[in-house]
């Protein structure tokens, strides 16, 4: 899997590749993030990618020559898509990040300030995704949540792919209480199913839980589980 993202800071996404899990499934070579400044791309002198809104208004519009030139110069393959992080788009979920590890490569579009100009949508047609119904100064976090999410379901990047299958959500349930050493601490004992080796009794334990667990923190989650 290739990510390319399209980025005013580069370095933001970079740094986050230098650490765990990434770092490593980079260095095996199971995914490249590669990263593309449209500053690179303007014709301004002064490496402008921004200006004042038509019909006025505060802040400043990303500027459609910059990102489109840099768009154009990104090399795709025939199986990739294109995804524009913004509070406008469809929430992101564990669906969608299943349907993104179809693709060998996926671009990222990063916006700042107060936006894309209009004809970005326009021209390049991109898939437009939200991480939830609040505003960050950039893309940047979005994209990397996106890149996070996709890397760790393609096998090779966690240590067993199973781990990524029962998450949270990959089944619409939320994920069932994880215990580990010592037994007991502060008072608090491990629940006597997980100690007896019976693989049937522990599966209906966690099952029972994710969905109590599910059912008192995201009744939401809950009843769209309940009626599929």
């Amino acid at each position: 899997m290739r990510f390319d993202v399209l980025t005013l800071f580069p370095e933001l996404i970079d740094s986050h590749m230098d650490f765990s899990i990434m770092k490593r499934a980079s260095e095996e070579g199971i995914i490249e993030v590669v990263t593309h400044n449209p500053r690179d791309y303007t014709i301004d002198k002064h490496k402008k990618v921004d200006d004042t809104p038509y019909g006025g208004g505060a802040g400043m519009v990303l500027m459609p020559q910059p990102y489109i030139d840099c768009y154009e110069g990104v090399n795709k393959t025939e199986n990739s898509v294109t995804l524009m992080m913004t509070p406008q788009g469809e929430p992101f979920t564990d669906k969608i990040a299943n349907e993104l590890t179809q693709y060998n490569q996926i671009v990222i579009l990063c916006g700042h300030y107060e936006g894309f100009d209009e004809r970005i949508r326009d021209i390049i047609k991109p898939r437009e995704i939200s991480i939830g119904d609040f505003v960050l100064t950039g893309g940047e976090l979005p994209a990397l949540c996106v890149i996070d999410s996709v890397s760790r379901k393609i096998e090779g990047t966690l240590g067993k792919i199973e781990s990524a299958e029962d998450d949270s959500f990959s089944d619409g349930l939320l994920e069932y209480p994880q215990y580990t050493k010592p037994r007991n601490y502060r008072g608090l004992e491990v629940p006597e199913v997980l100690l007896n080796g019976n693989h049937k009794l522990i599966n209906e334990f966690r099952m029972e839980q994710k969905i109590l667990r599910t059912k008192l923190k995201r009744p939401d989650l809950y009843e769209k589980w309940k009626n599929i």
